[in-house]
Formats: C-alpha cells, sequence, structure tokens
C-alpha cells in the first residue's frame, strides 16, 4: 500500500505542478488578448484561451478523481 499511496502523491504533485503551469498560460492568453488589435490576432487568442481552459477543467477532473474518498 505504500508503494500506491507514494505514486499517488507523486502524481498528485505533478498535477499541481500542470495547473500551476496552466493558471500562468491562461494569464499570459487573456494579456496577448487584451493587447491584440488585429482581427486575425485576436481569433488566435480566443482559440488559445479555449484551448487553455479545456486543459484547465481536465486537470482539476483529474485532480477531483485522483482524491481519496472522491465521490
Amino acid at each position: 500500500m505504500k508503494l500506491f499511496k507514494k505514486n499517488q502523491d507523486e502524481f498528485n504533485k505533478e498535477l499541481l505542478k500542470e495547473i500551476a503551469n496552466t493558471q500562468k498560460e491562461l494569464e499570459s492568453a487573456y494579456s496577448n488578448f487584451e493587447n491584440v488589435v488585429d482581427p486575425d490576432l485576436i481569433d488566435s487568442c480566443i482559440y488559445q484561451v479555449n484551448a487553455i481552459q479545456h486543459r484547465y477543467k481536465f486537470l482539476l477532473k483529474q485532480v477531483k478523481n485522483s482524491a481519496p474518498y472522491s465521490v
């Protein structure tokens, strides 16, 4: 059981790091969106923000599913 717990702890730490990185990427994408004026770049920023938001939601689901005693 200790081996499983150790692997689970490492997995959770990695998930938390990935969530933190994704939050930074999302902040950067919002900043880019606020600073562009070309319509093509605006569209590109919107797609980028949406992609990062989907990844963020996925990671949050992974954390929820890996939590002990999750329902």
